[in-house]
């Protein structure tokens, strides 16, 4: 039996884990098409004349199994990965993307839809209703189904291949990132770093049968320590130029002429629709809304954080110099002499406040957040199936104890899991008959791992991470719409980072430490002085982390907003983007397009900026907080309604400027930055 195909016995219909297998994911996708076009045919074969309710609302309610089978499938594609279900996914995606795109060009269902679009302002629709219509009509316009013959051929086959290549671009990186180890035999390699750093390096030799030595991986929670404190210049000159030339080494997981086609059938495909740019299709559907203002917004960053981090490289070259480092100052060296010279100006670093932030305590930390915010009480249920025995399953409840989300967390990297941290969804809120269908929402992280000795100890960074991302899941979680299609993060891209950045401010403020920031031993709070260092160093080397963000927006833009079929060499088209951000000399080999999953196989194709633009709605939207108090009752009610339960049910700047009173100004993000 297919447990996709049966009714879920689990509670609160959550995904059946322990009894989904590999094999079950293509019969369960025929399945699950076949119930979809059986649905969309009822639609097109209705007789009455086409109406929101019959067309539109009907439309949203389809695909219910659809959903099911492909939200479990890329989702643990991404999180839980093996050879088997790589396999899987090379015909799993171009199946789906052929229906897929069956479904957005079929010209009956479109006519269907346009007569209601053509109607729509005499047909007395609510604002969510008729953002459902609009967002219905724009998806399929802007993918084609305007098209005729040849042209409409042309692009399904273009989405087919750039689904593929997608796929092969994250399978390749995966590859790259899992096969590479630093295998230490010395303890004298070993200089410079922490106990918890050697400790969990003597973990993964061992799993990886290499007892008796140290292993270091460029997984994040292993290659970031090492970058940061290792003495050895000469290995993190390696491990480094290891990690920035993954699926950039001519073999058999290169990604250069995947990415190059990539762009390219992207900007074909904008111009089959009559756009500019892949940049100018994807930009119609976010709050910039075209290239120029992104491009602009970009530059205007720029010329604020350049000379701080100019001021800023420069002091650091000259602290190096001043004690005893190299003249010839080299990207590997900025993680572990900057991590020195913050120690030294603030007397603060990350070995210690690690004993202060245990993963379990930080965790509670963000739960009792969310309750003094929004009234939310979690409670763990380990009768919720999990894809992995790393995986804590709770149920989630209002302040009257009504159920509210089910939510996962996924907290430890292994090897069939991918690079950083994301929210997903494996069900999304929505209202059906009156009943509000509530969500099921997870966050998957790559925390380090507790030891023999040592529970996982989060950094500071990996802190506002965790709350980052949690900001995120309250937005699934708190999701209040009629609509399936528009709860949740079902947003503008551009504003979706909103919830989850603002959130990462409680992480500075003493009300909100002191509720879980306590020694992992002996039980002390987080002193006073270090949260004044936490507050007083957040602002170090800002400029420079501006500029590192500033270089991954200008370099997705660079691919996505004109005609990129000039691009040869990958490494000089990077190198050309991005010199007016670099502080340090390009080193040779290393090509982040190769690796940059997120706009290559996420969903940040020309919305990389996102990121920046967030921060300055965060930072203005948190000025509220500040102004009544971090927990204050009215100001996070009002952010819940307005914000956060609300999804993409209409403009998001309408949304924000109901809660903030006026549209949000650079002004918070710049005096928040140290660079105004």
């Amino acid at each position: 039996m297919n447990p996709f195909l049966e009714e879920f016995n689990t509670p609160h219909g959550t995904m059946p884990f322990d009894k989904i297998e590999n094999e079950h994911f293509m019969p369960a996708l025929e399945a699950g098409i076949m119930a979809d076009r059986k649905e969309i045919e009822a639609i097109k074969g209705n007789s009455e004349e086409p109406s929101f309710e019959n067309v539109i609302e009907a439309l949203d309610k389809t695909g219910e199994l659809l959903g099911k089978v492909t939200g479990v499938f890329f989702n643990l594609h991404s999180a839980n990965t093996n050879d088997e279900l790589q396999d899987i996914a090379k015909e799993f995606s171009p199946k789906l993307t052929e229906y897929g795109n069956e479904i957005l060009l079929d010209e009956v269902l479109f006519e269907k839809i346009k007569a209601v679009y053509d109607k729509r302002n005499d047909l007395g629709l609510d604002v969510d209703q008729m953002t459902l219509v609009e967002k219905f009509y724009n998806r399929r316009a802007q993918n084609g189904a305007l098209l005729k013959g040849e042209k409409k051929e042309k692009l399904i086959q273009i989405n087919q291949d750039l689904s593929k290549l997608s796929l092969e671009f994250g399978d390749h990186l995966l590859k790259e990132t899992n096969s590479y180890e630093l295998v230490l035999e010395n303890k004298e390699d070993l200089d410079g770093l922490p106990d918890s750093a050697i400790e969990a390096a003597g973990m993964i030799a061992k799993e990886k049968g290499k007892e008796g030595k140290w292993v270091i991986t460029l997984d994040f929670p292993s290659f970031g320590p090492f970058m940061k404190y290792s003495n050895r210049r000469d290995l993190r000159e390696t491990v480094y130029k290891a990690y920035t030339s993954r699926a950039n080494k001519g073999n058999d997981c290169d990604n250069n002429e995947i990415i190059k086609k990539i762009a390219n059938l992207r900007h074909e495909k904008a111009q089959l629709l009559g756009y500019d740019s892949h940049a100018h299709l994807t930009l119609q559907e976010r709050m910039a809304a075209k290239p120029e203002t992104v491009t602009g917004f970009l530059e205007t960053l720029l010329e604020k954080a350049k000379p701080v981090a100019e001021k800023e490289i420069g002091g650091l070259k000259e602290y190096i110099v001043k004690n005893g480092g190299p003249e010839d100052v080299q990207a590997w060296d900025l993680s572990y002499w900057s991590e020195k010279l913050k120690k030294e100006k603030y007397d603060i670093n990350d070995e210690l406040l690690k004993p202060y932030f245990k993963l379990e305590n930080v965790v509670d930390g963000v739960f009792k957040v969310a309750e003094k915010l929004y009234g939310l009480t979690f409670k763990e249920n380990k009768e919720i199936p999990s894809y992995h025995e790393d995986v804590r399953t709770f149920e989630v409840f209002d302040g009257k104890g009504n159920f509210t989300s089910v939510f996962y967390a996924d907290f430890f990297p292994r090897a069939g899991k991918r690079n950083g941290a994301w929210m997903t969804s494996y069900k999304d809120q929505f209202m059906r008959d009156g009943v509000d269908s509530r969500p099921h929402i997870s966050i998957v992280c790559n925390f380090t791992k507790p030891t023999d000795t040592k529970p996982s100890l989060l950094t500071f960074n990996e802190v506002l991470t965790l709350f980052h991302e949690f900001g995120h899941a309250l937005h699934g979680m708190l999701s209040k719409g009629r609509y399936e299609s528009l709860s949740g993060t079902s947003v503008y891209w551009d504003f979706v980072e909103l919830p989850s950045q603002i959130l990462e401010n409680w992480a500075f403020e003493k009300e909100c430490l002191d509720l879980f920031a306590t020694h992992y031993e002996t039980g002390e709070k987080i002193p006073q002085e270090f949260i004044q260092k936490i507050k007083d160093s957040s602002n170090f080397h800002e400029g420079s982390a501006t500029l590192r963000q500033l270089s991954f927006a200008k370099l997705d833009m660079a691919w996505h907003s004109k005609d990129p079929s000039d691009i040869s060499n990958v490494e000089d088209f990077e190198e050309k983007i991005t010199e007016s951000t670099r502080l340090v000399p390009k080193v040779p080999g290393s090509a982040s397009s190769c690796a940059f999953g997120h706009i290559f196989q996420g969903g940040y194709s020309a919305g990389y900026y996102s990121y920046k633009w967030a921060e300055v709605l965060d930072a203005d939207a948190f000025e509220a907080f500040k102004e009544k108090g971090i927990f204050n009752k009215d100001v996070a009610d009002k952010f819940r309604t307005e914000i956060l339960e609300k999804g993409g049910s209409e403009h998001p700047m309408e949304l924000y400027k109901r809660f903030r009173g006026k549209e949000p100004t650079p002004d918070a993000l710049l005096k928040r930055g140290g660079l105004a």
